[in-house]
């Protein structure tokens, strides 16, 4: 069931942006998303909330600024997806820059699972020899991996935006935004920006020091390219602070000023740099770096990420791209088993969706559970075989219901159940013995049953209304594409009542429709929907730009439609 409504807001609050010079449809936009101050649309790195207020970043910059001068060794930890990727690549040209002497380690999934593990800290012991381990996006919950490094004598600084447990781990400092009495009024930081924040913080203290000074510190402005695409493709909340760190990003990839792996990406991806998005980011460049994290050796991407020889960054942009080419393939083939196994699924039934099945690749679960999600609306986990008569699941949530605090309260209700658990409110991971999966789903389930009501279980359509007819123009959408909209930001999606005038399915799976409204006649495309619609519809749609034989058009991107009688 799905029902369009449209956002409420307070028209007092869109008057005010209004009449301090933003656009009357983006005033009451923006309004609608509880923007109250044209300044929480600046995007200059002025603007940018200050280092000193995340909780020992202090004690990190000075512990990093004597590992510097002693010129000790530093391994960085780095997770196998695009935020990881893009934080390591942060963290190792950014200590770089600032004369460190670092170098990095990622696990490969598979073998280590995730985090700082043991095993993973002997392996970075035996190959790499650290004096100091660094984690990126990851670390808060790894209590044995850190204690098993403080063993061996090797300090550990944890840099991470995961939910902690109720025990941190004994690390040498921790700087994370979500650990308990850290004050950061941005708890959206993806693990990117917490390693960028580190490094401004750093570089401070190296100025403090009179290593630097303003005219001869590193800029570190250059790496804003690979903090944009972590944080969009990590899809934490592009509150205020984030959205400062994609602008400028964006701004740097616009003007060709991005690193030449990200460009590769980029032109790999078939997308214009010059005209990136946030859209960009999310679907088509952080896909392709994350394949890698899935099916091969993150190792690839950050490499893509680090190197400064645009040929070798060009092979490794074709060689992900193959990959993610073979992950889509694998993910197409997992759906339909998926959906068989779904064959007598009920959603009026069931609050909560477990599916699990031997063949499936544990790199892609994740994507897999992501598409029922999308399809059943419902909190999904898929499962694939882990060895050693595990299986690894992972999960994808749907609003208002928080899909780590449900494995907590899982766990609670059975501690023997999930071996190991962590994760965000919209997705998470955890390990369950395999004979274990029918009593889990049926723990889960009754997470769902109680958390959740009839209410949250429908999809909601959310817009901001009727569109003027004067603002139906590519110079509307030019204003419109001024900003930064991603997660907990969403772009606007307008809802009107349109004539039908004509519809024909393309390539079997697009519905194209001619749209009638007042006397103006629109195109108009609904991706993934066959279904034909009446003589008259109610249509929720965004606007695009589409260019075609050197002519750009107004386009309405359907979201979703209801028919009228």
């Amino acid at each position: 069931m799905t029902r369009i409504v449209t956002r409420p807001y307070p028209f007092r609050d869109s008057e005010r942006l209004r009449q301090s010079g933003i656009h009357p449809v983006l005033a009451r936009v923006y309004a609608a998303r509880g923007l109250l101050d044209v300044k929480e649309l600046e995007s200059e790195l002025s603007a940018l909330i200050a280092p000193s207020g995340l909780l020992h970043i202090g004690a990190a910059a000075s512990f990093l600024a004597d590992a510097i001068t002693a010129k000790k060794k530093m391994v960085i930890v780095a997770d196998y997806d695009c935020d990881g990727a893009t934080a390591c690549a942060v963290g190792l040209r950014g200590l770089r820059l600032l004369g460190a002497n670092v170098d990095f380690i990622v696990p490969n999934r598979f073998e280590y699972g995730y985090g700082l593990t043991p095993e993973i800290v002997e392996l970075t012991a035996r190959e790499k020899s650290p004096d100091i381990i660094v984690t990126v996006d990851n670390g808060i919950a790894s209590i044995d991996g850190v204690a098993e490094a403080n063993r061996r004598g090797i300090e550990v600084v944890v840099t991470d935006h995961h939910l902690p447990a109720d025990t941190l781990p004994a690390a040498r400092v921790i700087v994370n935004p979500n650990q308990p009495e850290c004050g950061f009024p941005s708890k959206n930081l993806a693990g990117v920006g917490v390693m960028f924040y580190v490094l401004l913080a750093l570089r401070a203290e190296m100025r403090k020091r009179g290593i630097f000074d303003a005219q001869t510190q590193p800029k570190l402005d250059v790496l804003l390219d690979l903090v944009a695409l972590g944080t969009v493709a990590d899809v934490v909340k592009l509150d205020a602070n984030n959205r400062i760190l994609v602008a400028q990003g964006l701004k740097r990839m616009r003007a060709g000023r991005m690193h030449v792996g990200i460009a590769a990406l980029f032109r790999a991806a078939g997308r214009e740099a010059r005209r990136a998005t946030p859209f960009d980011l999310g679907f088509a460049v952080g896909p392709r770096l994350n394949a890698a994290g899935r099916l091969a050796d993150m190792a690839l991407g950050i490499e893509c990420l680090t190197t400064d020889d645009e040929g070798r960054a060009w092979a490794i942009a074709q060689e992900l791209d193959g990959i993610n080419k073979e992950r889509r393939e694998i993910e197409s083939g997992m759906q339909d088993t998926a959906l068989a196994l779904l064959d007598n699924f009920s959603p009026a039934d069931s609050n909560t969706i477990s599916v699990f099945d031997a063949s499936w690749h544990q790199g892609v679960i994740g994507i897999v559970a992501s598409r029922l999600k999308d399809k059943f609306f419902r909190p999904t986990i898929t499962f694939a075989p882990g060895g050693d008569g595990m299986i690894k699941g992972s999960g994808r949530s749907i609003p208002g219901f928080h899909l780590r605090d449900a494995l907590d309260l899982v766990s609670k209700h059975a501690p023997s159940l999930i071996e190991k658990f962590g994760g965000h409110a919209m997705a998470a991971g955890l390990t369950i013995r395999a004979d274990a999966f029918d009593t889990f789903s049926a723990a889960f389930e009754k997470v769902g049953s109680a958390w959740l009501g009839k209410h949250q279980l429908e999809r909601v359509i959310e817009t901001d209304g009727p569109l003027e007819d004067a603002y139906y123009t590519t110079q509307f959408i030019e204003q419109m594409e001024g900003q930064v909209w991603g997660q907990g930001f969403a772009p606007p999606v307008f809802c009107d009542e349109f004539r039908i005038i004509s519809q024909r399915i393309l390539k079997e799976k697009h519905l194209k429709l001619l749209l009638e409204r007042n006397g103006v006649r629109y195109d108009a495309i609904w991706f993934g929907h066959t279904d034909a619609l009446g003589g008259k519809a109610k249509v929720a749609f965004r606007l695009d730009a589409n260019e075609f034989n050197g002519v750009t058009k107004v386009q309405l991107m359907v979201e979703h439609a209801e028919a009228l009688g």
